[in-house]
């Protein structure tokens, strides 16, 4: 298949190596800020050919592992309203909120249903008219596009029984709250392909202006991560910081200039809570005060218990790099993807899932 079996031939990846090897003299500490790369770097078992020189940390690339507790008690509260239609896309169902997960209200009867498109969300709500429909938006530069479409489409509807709970995320952001906390000296980012097919890659250059740090757009087959980490690598090496694209064939410097058009249209720039950082300035999305009738957040009178973690939970820690999955004390005995504890073992691209999945099974 086109543009899949050249990007995991097994000869390609073998040099790609052996140069990554070859060249890599000092160390250092890549982060990739991505749940697909994630994934991918633990299948492939990328991490275990590396030199002993590189290590390759994951942060907060899952949208639904960053989500806070807050946010999904939120989430929780609204359905169980009686005249409310909660719905959300699969991963978020498990994720354990302070008291207990959508998954578990669904089971005791809330009306909660898995869609797999802001479309479907759109046709539930017209189909029941005498209810009121909340999308729960989830989701960071990637599919916040599609929610604001589907905002500007209940309007071409005449919709009055659809709502928005947005707590959509941007990513450069978080880049810099993890660089300015300081707690992981990072030398690159692995930046995630999806992101940077619609944003583009100058976003990212403040990463090089203000902490002289290599940056790379990455796609997500096995030689893509590859060539992204000896692009990294080599930007080490020379003493340089650079934004680079290895993955061309899906981003351009610019983006898609349309779809960031419209996503402003709707949404515009809020703090946000992430989880394990806290509230980071300008990292979220809310919908513009024009689409207020939209939003969840200003229609809905919501007693909000006081929000809990999960105890003894490294999520936190997991997702600004400060410790691996297998670090934390749950990982694999009392959380496992059939009992999560924390979402990082939730979510298919969250860390600890991809560990357990793929990283456990070598170990073992």
């Amino acid at each position: 298949m086109k543009f899949v079996t050249e990007y995991r031939d097994s000869k390609i990846a073998k040099n790609l190596v052996g140069a990554i090897h070859s060249l890599s003299k000092t160390p250092a500490s890549f982060m990739e800020v991505c749940g697909t790369h994630t994934v991918a770097i633990s299948k492939n078992a990328l991490r275990q050919v590396m030199p002993k020189t590189i290590t390759l940390l994951s942060g907060p690339g899952c949208p639904v592992c960053v989500t806070a507790n807050r946010d999904i008690d939120k989430a929780i509260a609204l359905a169980e309203n009686p005249e409310v239609i909660l719905t959300t896309f699969g991963d978020m169902m498990k994720v354990p909120g302070s008291y207990n997960s959508l998954s578990y209200l669904k089971a005791e009867g809330a009306d909660i249903r898995v869609v797999y498109s802001t479309l479907d969300a759109l046709k539930i709500a017209e189909s029941n008219p005498q209810r009121k429909v909340v999308f729960f938006a989830v989701g960071f530069e990637t599919t916040s596009p599609t929610v604001a479409q589907a905002a500007l489409r209940a309007r071409e509807m005449k919709l009055t029984n659809f709502y928005i709970l947005s707590v959509h995320k941007i990513v450069p952001p978080a880049m810099k709250a993890l660089l300015s906390l300081g707690e992981v000296k990072l030398h690159g980012f692995l930046c995630p392909g999806h992101v940077s097919a619609i944003i583009g890659s100058k976003p990212y250059q403040f990463v090089v202006d203000e902490f002289h740090i290599p940056c790379v757009i990455a796609g997500f087959e096995p030689l893509d991560i590859l060539q992204g980490i000896y692009m990294l690598v080599k930007q080490v090496e020379e003493g340089a910081a650079r934004v680079e694209i290895q993955y061309r064939r899906g981003v351009r410097p610019t983006g898609n200039t349309l779809a960031v058009e419209q996503l402003y249209e709707v949404f515009e720039v809020c703090d946000a809570e992430w989880r394990g950082i806290g509230v980071i300035p300008a990292s979220g999305l809310k919908l513009r005060e024009e689409f207020s009738d939209l939003d969840a957040d200003l229609n809905f009178s919501l007693q909000l218990p006081p929000t809990r973690e999960p105890k003894g939970c490294s999520c936190g820690e997991i997702l600004r790099g400060v410790k691996f999955p297998y670090q934390c004390k749950l990982y694999g005995k009392a959380c496992t993807p059939e009992n999560p504890v924390g979402p990082c073992m939730v979510s298919t691209e969250g860390a600890c899932a991809a560990y357990y999945r793929y990283d456990r099974r070598r170990e073992e």
